[in-house]
This record gives structure tokens, C-alpha cells and sequence, in this order.
């Protein structure tokens, strides 16, 4: 090599790293809350570096909109897939009931995420859109086997009932929740 010839360092080629630092965000999210989760903590936890950062998010507000928009995505993922296999009234009855007893808020990071999310929403427009179409998406799943108003008392019982599940230090008894289901399904269907 001559005196004359540069050498250009080498890129790391990383086509997931978006992805990766959005997943990454989530997780800072859960172990410290928003108000913990900073572009530079972030960028550590995913092993990218800081320049990462602000090469693919204008700032953290974005950060935040993104991870927290992949979350309420991958929570109503799974409970529209718990609902599209139930096939008549008391499969769907049954489902509403997994869906507040084992799978919705199903660990500590789930319940922490969704709080943080609803914090936003509470003051925040931009992040309601996000609660508003993760409601809108639940409540569509439940209409394929409930009408309009039940859907939407559905939709609340389960929120209630899963908080009240995941913050209580007594267990709760399924058959008290498939109780309630069937209460409000009654004349459903």
C-alpha cells in the first residue's frame, strides 16, 4: 500500500438493528419505566452504538412511540389469534376467560409495559392512538362471536379482571371469571 491509498473502515452490516434497539427499548422500558429509558441506555442494552440512535429515530419520543406501537401490536396479535379459534359461544366464552386467566398480562414485563403505555395515553394523544387502535382491535376480535355493546363490556371485564389478576396477592379462581363471562354472554351469541 502506497502513502497515497486510504483505507474506509468497514461497515458492520446490520440490516436488523431497528428492529433490534425497538425490541431492546421495550426491555429498558420494563426494567426501568419510561422515565429510566434514554437513548444512551438503550443503545447499551442492544450493543449498537450511541450514533445508532439518532440515525434511526429523530429522538426518544420516537423511540417510544415505535416500541410501545410494536408492543400494543403483539398483545392484540395474540389475543385475536385466541379468538379466531374459537368456533361457536362456548369456545368463545372460553377464550375471553384464557384470555383474562392465562394470556393477556401474562408476566411482570407485560403488565409494566402496558401500564407505562397507559401513563402516556393519559396525557399524551399521540400515545392514546395507539391504546385506541389496540381497544378497536380487541373489540373487532370479539365481534366475530359477540355483538357490538357485549364486545365492549367484554373488552372491559377483561382489562379489569387481567389487572386485578396480575396486581392481586390472592389468586384468582377461573371459574369465578368464566362466571363472569357467561353473565355477560347470556344473552349473547
Amino acid at each position: 500500500m502506497t502513502g497515497n491509498e486510504r483505507t474506509t473502515p468497514t461497515r458492520r452490516f446490520d440490516p436488523h438493528r431497528r428492529d433490534r434497539i425497538i425490541d431492546t427499548c421495550l426491555d429498558v422500558i420494563a426494567e426501568s419505566g419510561v422515565a429510566g429509558t434514554s437513548h444512551r441506555r438503550v443503545a447499551a442494552a442492544a450493543g449498537v452504538p450511541l450514533g445508532s440512535m439518532t440515525y434511526h429515530f429523530a429522538g426518544i419520543d420516537e423511540l417510544l412511540h415505535e416500541a410501545f406501537t410494536r408492543f400494543a401490536h403483539s398483545v392484540s396479535d395474540r389475543f385475536v389469534q385466541q379468538m379466531a379459534a374459537a368456533d361457536d359461544l362456548a369456545s368463545a366464552r372460553r377464550a375471553v376467560t384464557d384470555l383474562i386467566t392465562r394470556h393477556t398480562l401474562a408476566d411482570q414485563r407485560d403488565l409494566v409495559l402496558t401500564q407505562e403505555l397507559y401513563t402516556l395515553a393519559a396525557r399524551d394523544p399521540r400515545y392514546r392512538r395507539i391504546t385506541n387502535a389496540w381497544m378497536a382491535r380487541s373489540r373487532a376480535a370479539l365481534e366475530r362471536h359477540f355483538d357490538p355493546t357485549t364486545a365492549r363490556l367484554l373488552d372491559a371485564l377483561i382489562e379489569g379482571l387481567t389487572l386485578h389478576r396480575a396486581l392481586d396477592t390472592e389468586p384468582h379462581d377461573s371459574a369465578t371469571v368464566f362466571e363472569a363471562v357467561h353473565r355477560i354472554t347470556g344473552g349473547a351469541g
